[in-house]
C-alpha cells in the first residue's frame, strides 16, 4: 500500500467527510472507493467512432422502417409484460424525473 499527501479545498474536505460519514466508512475507505469507481469507469467508457456510430443509426432506422407501426392495444400489451428492475444506485429519483420527463417531451413531438 502507498501513501499519498494531497490537499484539499475545505468545501470538497467536508463533502467528502459527509459522504463518508453517511456510508457508515472511514474518510479513507469512501475516497480510495470514489477513486477506484472514476478509474473503472475511464475504463469501461470508450468513445464510439463517428463512422461506426452513423452505420449504427442507419441499422436502426431501417429496423424499424422494416417493423412498422404497432397499434396502441400492442404497445400497452409489450409494456405490461416486460421485466421490471430497480434502479441502479447512481440513478436518483431525480435523474428519472428528468428522464421521464425527456421522453414525454419527445413523444409529444
Amino acid at each position: 500500500m502507498s501513501r499519498l499527501t494531497l490537499r484539499l479545498p475545505q468545501t470538497l474536505h467536508q463533502q467528502l467527510v459527509h459522504l463518508a460519514e453517511s456510508e457508515g466508512v472511514s474518510l479513507n475507505q469512501y475516497i480510495v472507493y470514489a477513486l477506484t469507481r472514476q478509474v473503472a469507469l475511464a475504463y469501461s467508457i470508450q468513445a464510439i467512432p463517428a463512422a461506426e456510430t452513423s452505420q449504427q443509426q442507419q441499422a436502426f432506422e431501417a429496423l424499424l422502417q422494416e417493423l412498422g407501426q404497432a397499434s396502441l392495444a400492442q404497445v400497452e400489451s409489450v409494456l405490461a409484460e416486460r421485466e421490471r428492475v430497480d434502479l441502479e444506485a447512481e440513478v436518483s429519483p431525480e435523474v428519472l424525473t428528468r428522464l421521464q420527463q425527456r421522453i414525454h417531451n419527445r413523444a409529444k413531438a
